[in-house]
């Protein structure tokens, strides 16, 4: 069987679609003409082992090639403990492309992971997951579905088995044991799952329609589209500053990271990527229509790769303060390639740097301002970290020198 691999960018804690600085850069290739000159695997010890399992297994019945086929290839890449490089067969290839596609049944838990342990990485807004108490940064040490009859640990289980035993239609309950640091003991967490819609950004007027918070869910197809229409209202309502708001946000097409870097930074370097071999340079790409206006970046522990590499470029480049906590620190670059069959191979080729060279993997953007979020029970739509950003906003925009 001849199979045609397609190829493309991604970065994000999550399994996102990411495209380089040019844009989409696709490519078709013949598996035999690619690889036809390079070393290849010696498969005659999985030829034997089928062969054996075919002989002699006592259920022949549940021997089928494609399953054993995928298995393998799952296998090779687990062995390299990267948790970011994985195969897909293809239902769970599908599934992976669901959060930049639209709407599907879950919980509203976007996975990433802590030191190789399955974690939140985002709990999305309104979602059953934020109304349940989760937050940026909890284990989540086991999955329970009863109905499914599926009770597992979560080590070493990649973000897409997770992702295929959390999801479910709308209304089924899933069990989580949940650990969070600083607490002596984990928790069981018991979630109805829902159908999660992820708007890519979203626009908000504070004190007195003066100041807007730009919020940015996600780094996706229609992020740019939406984001001009969001520029054009704080332009035509003339704010005298923006808060822009990256919690929670996992990341998604690095183009759109270094196009909205674009919106503020005049001209130079919004990123770098660093692969084997060389480094290509993200420069401010497009003129940018709030470039000297007021600003602030709130980030958290749930933003990662894309939001990290704007609020870290706002940061070199203009100074501009981080409030919040610290971010997740996602800094690799995954090929995603597509194969004919419906799967796919997302490999870790490169690495992001911040235009000073600074490579934040597994340390992430420490905020200018910290503020842990604290959840008032009394009043649930508080916020205490946008409640520092205007206080440090305000006395940017008075020219006063703004309270730690």
């Amino acid at each position: 069987m001849k199979i045609v691999v397609v190829r493309k960018y991604l970065i994000g804690a999550l399994v996102l679609a990411v495209v380089s600085f040019g844009g989409y850069k696709y490519g078709v290739y013949s598996v035999e003409s690619r690889f036809q000159s390079e070393s290849m695997v010696d498969t005659r010890v999985m030829n034997e082992v089928l062969a054996r399992l075919k002989k002699d297994y006592l259920r022949p019945e549940d021997i089928k090639t494609d399953s054993l086929m995928y298995g393998a290839a799952e296998g090779m890449t687990a062995s390299l403990k990267d948790p970011y490089t994985n195969f897909f067969p293809p239902v769970e290839n599908s599934r992976s492309k669901e959060d930049l596609q639209g709407e599907f049944g879950g919980v509203g838990i976007q996975l990433g992971f802590v030191e190789k342990n399955l974690a939140v990485m985002t709990p999305i807004k309104g979602s059953p997951a934020m109304k349940a108490g989760l937050k940026a940064g909890d284990l989540i040490l086991k999955i329970v579905d009863e109905q499914k009859k599926v009770s597992k640990d979560t080590g070493d289980m990649t973000i897409d088995d997770a992702v295929s035993l959390i999801r479910g239609p709308k209304g089924t309950e899933v069990k989580l044991t949940i650990f969070r640091e600083g607490e002596k003991i984990s928790r069981e967490v018991v979630l109805v799952r829902d159908l999660i819609n992820v708007p890519s950004t979203e626009l908000e007027w504070l004190d007195g329609g003066k100041v807007a918070v730009m919020r940015v869910n996600k780094f996706g197809e229609q992020t740019l589209t939406e984001w001009e229409k969001m520029v054009a209202e704080v332009k035509a309502k003339k704010a005298v500053g923006i808060i822009l708001d990256v919690r929670n946000n996992p990341g998604g097409y690095l183009q759109r990271a270094v196009e909205l870097g674009s919106e503020f930074i005049s001209s130079g370097v919004v990123v770098e990527q660093r692969d084997r071999h060389k480094t290509e340079i993200g420069n401010v790409n497009r003129k940018g229509q709030l470039i000297g206006m007021p600003l602030v970046v709130l980030i958290n522990r749930g933003s990662a790769s894309a939001s990290e590499i704007l609020a870290g470029a706002l940061s070199e480049r203009l100074g501009t303060k981080l409030i919040g906590e610290k971010s997740f620190g996602k800094g690799t670059v995954q090929e995603a390639q597509e194969i004919g069959d419906g799967s796919s191979i997302h490999i870790t080729v490169a690495e992001w740097l911040l235009p000073s060279g600074r490579n934040i993997h597994g340390n992430g953007l420490e905020p200018d301002v910290k503020v842990e979020y604290k959840y008032d029970e009394k009043n649930p739509t508080a916020d205490n970290q946008m409640d520092k950003a205007l206080e440090v906003l305000k006395g940017i925009i008075s020219g006063g020198v703004a309270k730690k």
